[in-house]
């Protein structure tokens, strides 16, 4: 609270603060929408501020007010850095390592700019000066909306805030399904619908927004490619660099594959390991037991949420099946 407190002053601090928000890598619709709530609130407060993505991200959130004017690093290098240099304040959203905006990273390090982290995964890497974190929170979208009324400016909260904090709570919630949900996210939720969110038209934005090219690719996924390994209620699916290319897959296309196997009948655990050429990145989803975060943190540089996380291999395909099923039966406990 009294960070928020000094936050709030550091704000007015600047005659006219230069504020950059960014995200991850890749970002998914919790990162780019509490990323864009931000911005429009902070435009609401009369303070500019440019939103700067790492990476690129899929056409199912181009829909969000404001997006056109995100300034993606890798295709506007020289415009990203120079705003990162110039900047008296850095908001980071929904990371929390500076790894995790790549070649970002170092910029930020190196900035003069205060740094303010706002997050709710586990282990913050220490790199802020002002700090709103709790893994209590549902969304880094949720933490959004705390941080606006505790700065007692709900009312500066319009449609386009709400929208896109909507957009975020609801993803990283799986439609408030996760165990993360609770009391206090529907009740955020609420106040988002009473500001203006559509939950039907953003819901529609996202998940009947699929290309031909992404749904022959899903069935291709769960017909051809996915195995259940059933003395261990683990589905499977393991995606080669030739089929990404065979399907004309593009940022954002596999977003959401991994939940599938969860929705069998048994199963505990679900796995996604894509070739991105570069590495293979791997997605794991579980119910109750499994510690998802644990698992990909111990064995695949990864980490994450307790039930959602996400890591990274050198290794090809076959390397990583194999390895998988032999770390499976160490974690029997947890699958049973």
């Amino acid at each position: 609270m009294n960070q928020l407190i000094e936050l709030k002053n550091l704000l007015s601090a600047f005659p006219r603060p230069r504020v950059v928000i960014t995200t991850h890598h890749k970002p998914d619709a919790d990162a780019l929408g509490s990323s864009l709530g931000l911005l429009h609130f902070l435009i609401q407060l009369g303070v500019p501020a440019h939103v700067v993505s790492p990476t690129d991200y899929g056409d199912f959130l181009k829909w969000m007010p404001g997006e056109k004017e995100v300034v993606n690093f890798e295709k506007e290098k020289e415009k990203a850095t120079a705003l990162v240099a110039a900047a008296d304040l850095i908001f980071c959203l929904d990371f929390n390592t500076l790894s995790r905006i790549n070649l970002l990273g170092d910029m930020v390090a190196n900035a003069k700019a205060k740094k303010i982290l706002i997050d709710h995964h586990l282990e913050p890497e220490g790199f802020d000066d002002f700090r709103l974190w709790t893994t209590n929170a549902s969304s880094t979208s949720e933490l959004i909306f705390w941080m606006i009324e505790l700065f007692n400016e709900v009312e500066k909260v319009n449609e386009s805030i709400a929208s896109c904090l909507y957009a975020g709570i609801m993803t990283d919630t799986a439609s408030f399904k996760h165990n993360s949900t609770k009391p206090t996210t529907h009740r955020v939720a609420a106040k988002l619908l009473e500001k203006g969110a559509k939950p039907n038209r953003i819901h529609e934005a996202i998940y009947d927004n699929y290309s031909e090219n992404r749904m022959r690719f899903i069935g291709y996924c769960l017909n051809e490619k996915m195995q259940i390994l059933h003395d261990y209620r683990t589905a499977l699916i393991l995606v080669t660099a030739e089929e990404l290319e065979r399907f004309q897959i593009i940022t954002g296309d596999t977003e959401g594959l991994v939940n599938y196997g969860l929705s069998i009948t048994g199963i505990e655990l679900s796995i996604l390991v894509v070739d991105r050429t570069v590495a293979r990145k791997m997605s794991f989803r579980s119910k109750s037991k499994f510690p998802a975060n644990a698992f990909a943190r111990k064995h695949f540089n990864g980490g994450g949420h307790f039930n959602a996380a996400g890591g990274e291999s050198a290794d090809d395909l076959q390397t990583i099946e194999k390895k998988l099923k032999h770390l499976l039966p160490e974690y029997i406990a947890y699958l049973n």
